[in-house]
């Protein structure tokens, strides 16, 4: 997750009225995207696609959308207005227009212009380079890496039926809900996706009463976005856990991640106080799993990953009395002189970060070639004298040193409020990501090994830390699925290196960069680490024990009771070690 950083980073705007449309394409479109059929036999331990006799007819999709009431998409890259007739591979129609393609570039990095597309990553490399906007009208527009179809969910007889399709003809299954992802989990060649954006079904519940909690609840569809679930709760004077980012969905991969946000410190992971899912399984049952109601299900969701142990419909989570916020900015750049005196000061303020967070802060920082800028400090029932307070340890530093530097501070009665006059915002269209949990006990006992990874990095690429604690969010560690880790963590580090759009090798380099060079450095100084794997490198060898921890055995077990033919697949989520990709795209058991 990154800050938008004034002009240098695209910001993550918030767009209250989403143009909020599906294409729905007719039967013409449908048949134009069906490879011929008989052309090939499908590996036995490989999932079908286009040309192998298993792979569905026309006639069969066909009569597969009839049973979902005209919910089927068949994929069009939305770059495909940038390319011209010539360049398509003959699975959906060219679609070359200068006019709409001049207007995608202008809004690309936009995460809108992805969320109303049922296929298309916003998280670039995951559509594998194929229908680029970017490049000559003339280059390849193909699917590559998105999906073949889509099914506009609306509810769980949707969702029941596209896995009964699917398991019928060993077709590769995707969960895909606005696409806010780094990796790649919500997309996948030959693939059909169950789409669940559009599930917005809001619920107070006044008092729920549960196994260890009563009190006031939401209970959120699958598409519910963070900023309707916000506005909902601040309607009723309360709030719920949520993410930065307005756009990401809740209850789908960030809550079954983990899910960290302003009020982490305060409260704990959104994973901590879920109290309820509806979900489909891989058998096609719809269960409510709670504490007491398939409980394995219930605590594999909270934190295990999303994706692989079932297609959630519903979340139900605890909510909180509004309450009100102070939130602090600061910017030091780099003037070509100064560099010795800021990372001295960048020392002072990781120190502070203990005394912040304990005090309910949620603190995001960001390092880069440009300076250093906290982007902000956030702090429910703190006034803004006692933010300002907290901080003075690292203002007043920066004044010690004679380092120019901006320094804000204001304070909000309510959460929504709060929310809504922050400047910052978060997008994932422009950088490949990696990330590293950083334990309080370096910021407390190392904080110049940490200052010298951070300077390394920082002035190469751009790094951002989401700063916070969330010991007491649960009452032991394996309460729910999150790392264990994750409770003696004061930071999530994330590491970006820029996507070229008109270079693909430069930007497979930077994944690569992340992966051999910069979180090399953060594992130096964390032995025997984590990540949060919502922010993690997709490319990580051992991302069992790193996304997981002590908890991985256990989550297989339940992966295998409830989905013991695979039917979900995920990159590095549980089991997923099991599959592979070969070249066509096509995934097979390793």
């Amino acid at each position: 997750m990154f800050s938008a950083v004034s002009n240098f980073v695209e910001s993550c705007y918030r767009t209250m009225s989403m143009h909020r449309r599906v294409v729905l394409l007719s039967s013409l479109v449908l048949a134009a995207s069906v490879a011929i059929r008989g052309l090939t036999t499908s590996p036995s331990l490989c999932r079908s696609i286009p040309g192998d006799s298993t792979w569905p007819s026309t006639t069969e999709w066909d009569a597969f959308n009839t049973t979902i009431r005209g919910r089927l998409i068949a994929t069009v890259p939305i770059g495909s207005p940038c390319h011209s007739p010539s360049s398509s591979n003959g699975s959906f129609p060219p679609a070359y227009n200068q006019q709409q393609c001049d207007a995608l570039r202008n809004t690309w990095y936009l995460p809108e212009t992805h969320l109303v597309s049922p296929s298309s990553p916003i998280a670039y490399p995951f559509s594998n380079n194929s229908c680029n906007p970017w490049l000559q009208s003339n280059s390849t527009c193909a699917l590559g890496g998105h999906v073949a179809y889509s099914v506009n969910a609306t509810g769980a007889d949707d969702i029941q039926k596209t896995i009964k399709f699917a398991k019928s003809n060993d077709i590769r299954l995707v969960i895909r809900n606005t696409g806010h992802d780094y990796l790649g989990k919500s997309t996948g060649a030959h693939a059909l996706a169950i789409w669940t954006h559009y599930m917005k079904d809001i619920e107070l519940i006044e008092r729920f009463a549960g196994a260890s909690y009563a009190g006031p609840a939401i209970k959120v569809g699958a598409g519910v976005e963070a900023i309707e679930a916000y506005a909902f709760a601040g309607a009723q004077k309360l709030m719920v856990v949520g993410g930065n980012c307005p756009t990401v969905g809740i209850a789908g991969g960030y809550t079954q991640g983990g899910g960290h946000g302003h009020l982490a410190s305060k409260y704990g992971l959104s994973a901590d106080h879920v109290l309820e899912w509806e979900v489909v399984t891989a058998a096609g049952e719809l269960v409510t799993a709670n504490a007491k109601n398939h409980p394995e299900l219930f605590w594999a969701l909270r934190g295990g990953g999303g994706g692989t142990f079932g297609v959630v419909v519903s979340m139900t989570i605890k909510a909180f009395p509004d309450t009100y916020f102070s939130t602090a900015y600061a910017t030091i750049l780099k003037n070509g002189t100064n560099e010795k005196a800021l990372w001295e000061a960048v020392g002072t303020f990781l120190r502070t970060l203990p005394s912040l967070v304990d005090a309910g802060a949620f603190v995001v920082w960001v390092a880069a070639p440009f300076g250093f800028m906290l982007m902000p400090a956030i702090a429910p029932d703190l006034h803004q004298e006692e933010l300002d307070s907290l901080l003075k340890p690292f203002t007043n530093k920066l004044t010690e040193l004679g380092l120019d530097y901006q320094y804000t501070s204001y304070e909000k009665p309510t959460f929504l409020s709060n929310y809504n006059s922050q400047t910052v915002s978060w997008n994932v269209s422009d950088y490949t990501l990696g990330g590293r949990l950083i334990p309080r006990s370096l910021v407390e006992d190392d904080t110049e090994a940490l200052v010298d990874a951070i300077r390394f990095i920082s002035s190469q690429t751009l790094m951002s830390g989401v700063t916070f604690n969330v010991s007491k969010g649960v009452s032991s560690p394996d309460e729910v699925a999150v790392n264990p880790y994750f409770r003696k963590a004061i930071a999530s580090i994330a590491i970006g290196t820029p996507i070229n759009y008109t270079d693909w090798e430069a930007t497979l380099a930077g994944q690569d960069q992340i992966t051999n060079v910069f979180l090399p450095k953060l594992a130096a100084i964390t032995p025997d680490g984590a990540a949060y794997l919502n922010e993690a490198d997709f490319q990580a060898e051992d991302f069992k024990t790193l996304f997981y921890g002590a908890h991985y055995d256990r989550l297989e077990k339940i992966k295998a009771k409830y989905d013991p033919d695979d039917l979900f697949y995920a990159t590095t989520a549980v089991g997923s070690d099991r599959w592979k990709e070969d070249v066509e795209g096509r995934l097979c058991r390793a």
